[in-house]
């Protein structure tokens, strides 16, 4: 593991020989497999808010999973991730997730409701802060993406725009892995829908970033072969979406020094301790929107009852 001695520079652990052997053999598939149990405690559920957008289907190509075969950096798949909380009704936050499919990088931006405007420019603050140029998109058929704005965008801006199929998630599965990895994982299944919340989740989120993109390793596929009724699947050595920019070679020397620089800077434990502290201040928001909205409820309740009593037959010689 190659965290170990970042951990170890910024003094966050201090290893025996053996565990620090241990540590650098265990295999990821290991560490899933002691993991199993405690990770089945938290797993939940989530709904999907997704409407099929119509205008423009036509003018905007389908591409599927096979066809992503991107060897260069800025072709993205996107997604929003509903917070409704298993209520549906009103507005509520939605998260913009964007993903790169050949080095894993991946930045993500609450937003306040799936209108396109929002959802939109949280698009444009995102391409702001990537460190290599955005060549094409890939979205759902959602309406929040399949429109005139945003395809007008991609053709100003020389920006390659596809879709999935209607109703084939695995069509973005790059996307979707990365919903639930940093996504459902990190923000829960709760419902927001406030301002104080949304900013918490943008906090979140740019903590996130730094700490999945320059210190969480991913696999990628390399090869798949069907032998009789099994599938054989190789994949390519863990690395970082970090360093899979510093392995390629369209990323300039220039953006490379930087990522070097700000990696430096970074103390990978410093960052999971702000992320907890962000994810408490999440759930404390959350809980006290719930209590007042459920005072609201209860005094309006007693008001209706009293309303009621005040009108029954029995009780008008009081209001004589």
């Amino acid at each position: 593991m190659y965290i170990i001695p970042v951990l170890e520079k910024h003094k966050e652990i201090e290893l025996d020989r053996e565990t620090r052997e241990k540590l650098t053999r265990i295999s990821a598939a290991t560490i899933d497999r002691l993991l199993t149990n405690e990770r089945k405690k938290i797993l939940l559920k989530a709904r999907s808010g997704t409407k099929p957008g119509t205008l423009l289907k036509h003018q905007i190509p389908i591409r599927t999973f096979s066809d992503w075969n991107e060897k260069k950096p800025g072709f993205v798949e996107i997604d929003l991730v509903s917070h409704e909380g298993g209520d549906l009704r009103g507005d509520f936050a939605q998260t913009l997730n964007l993903t790169d499919v050949c080095s894993g990088w991946t930045e993500n931006q609450a937003v306040k409701n799936k209108a396109q405007i929002w959802v939109f420019e949280a698009l444009k603050n995102i391409r702001g802060k990537l460190p290599f140029e955005l060549l094409g998109i890939d979205s759902d058929n959602g309406s929040e993406f399949i429109n005139a704005h945003l395809f007008r965008y991609c053709i100003k801006e020389k920006i390659t725009f596809t879709r999935s199929r209607p109703y084939r998630k695995n069509d973005n599965c790059f996307v979707e892995q990365k919903n639930y990895t940093i996504v459902r994982r990190y923000a829960g299944y709760r419902r927001y829908d406030t301002g104080r919340e949304i900013e918490v989740l943008n906090k979140l989120y740019g903590c996130l970033g730094l700490y999945t993109n320059f210190f969480l390793p991913n696999m990628k596929l390399t090869e798949k072969t069907r032998i009789g009724s099994k599938v054989k699947k190789k994949y390519d050595d863990p690395k970082t979406p970090y360093q899979r920019l510093l392995d390629s070679k369209h990323i300039t020397e220039e953006t490379k020094s930087k990522l070097k620089e700000q990696y430096g800077m970074l103390n990978p434990v410093q960052l999971k301790k702000t992320i907890h502290i962000l994810q408490d201040k999440l759930y404390k928001a959350n809980k006290l929107k719930r209590e007042l909205r459920e005072r609201e409820v209860e005094k309006t309740s007693v008001f209706e009852y009293i309303l009621n009593e005040s009108t029954n037959t029995h009780l008008e010689y009081i209001f004589k």
